[in-house]
């Protein structure tokens, strides 16, 4: 693995004997430790350790030797302690393009569910979104059978849910704070443009991807207008909106938490599970297991 990543540690606190391990697993994987960087959060405190990393053997590649690397970091500490493997390309860019999900990343609730709620059909569409999220099911295909129970709904109901919206803690100060450093932030969505457009405004969102409820006669008719926004959809998003920023896509991050997110996780630099399902925290580059996003500010050296 060549010398361009930096090893970031996060947790409520670090302890002494955590760090330790960090370093020797570090060490193990023929990576030297250029300089160490603690700092307190908002809620949790880092340690950066800049790295200098060899290659093992001509046979591993250098992929290879970084997923191996990840590994053996998320194996070797505390749950409590969380140990981030992120490219030098996007925490030293100028410029910066982070994309997230919204449903249970830049909010705390799904908005399907809470749509459902109000037509009597929450339980059922719960039980649909658990499984699509997970991977279980085709997302389109979930989507629509989730939209159907809907049908009838007046429009002023998506008034009421947009008001009980709840940010996730951090996630106004991870939109302003990378905004006023220069750099582009987006989110792109299952979910629905008639909740997602009047947050993005709120927040100052450069760019902003949701599906479009069909109203007719001031009544949702259980159906989506156009295609769906689906996992290749957020992915293409991803390096449309970076490119048409000037951003390289190695100075990318991608946040989410369900399936439909990994194939963006895996078009950027870094990807990361934002108190995700196991799946994809398995998939993703690196976690975010506290629920506050003020963690991708200090991963992405903001």
């Amino acid at each position: 693995m060549p010398s361009t990543y930096t090893a970031v540690s996060y947790g409520q606190t670090l302890s002494p004997e955590a760090l330790d391990q960090v370093r020797a697993v570090l060490a193990d994987h023929g990576c030297a430790i250029v300089s160490e960087q603690n700092r307190s959060h908002p809620g949790f405190e880092t340690t950066s350790f800049e790295l200098s990393c060899g290659q093992e053997s001509n046979a591993i590649s250098g992929q290879e030797a970084l997923t191996s690397l990840r590994t053996a970091l998320s194996q070797a500490t505390a749950e409590d302690i969380t140990t981030a493997v992120v490219p030098n390309s996007l925490r030293n860019a100028a410029r910066k393009f982070i994309i997230m999900d919204v449903d249970s990343t830049l909010i705390q609730q799904e908005v399907i569910e809470l749509l459902a709620a109000h037509a009597g059909t929450e339980a059922e569409v719960t039980k649909v979104t658990e499984a699509a999220m997970r991977g279980e099911l085709d997302f389109a295909e979930s989507l629509h059978h989730r939209v159907a129970t809907l049908a009838g709904l007046p429009e002023s109901v998506l008034a009421e849910v947009g008001a009980a919206i709840v940010l996730s803690v951090g996630a106004e100060r991870l939109v302003a704070q990378a905004k006023a450093a220069g750099h582009v932030v987006a989110a792109v969505s299952g979910g629905f443009s008639q909740i997602l457009a009047p947050l993005a405004q709120r927040l100052g969102l450069d760019y902003a991807l949701a599906n479009d409820l069909e109203i007719v006669d001031g009544h949702l008719t259980g159906k989506v207008t156009g295609a769906v926004v689906d996992r290749a959809t957020k992915a293409v998003q991803l390096r449309t909106w970076s490119g048409e920023s000037g951003i390289a896509q190695d100075a990318t991050m991608a946040i989410g938490d369900g399936a439909n997110d990994l194939d963006m996780m895996a078009a950027a630099a870094l990807g990361v599970a934002f108190n995700a399902k196991p799946a994809v925290r398995r998939a993703a580059d690196a976690q975010i297991n506290l629920p506050n996003l003020d963690v991708a500010l200090a991963l992405a050296n903001i």
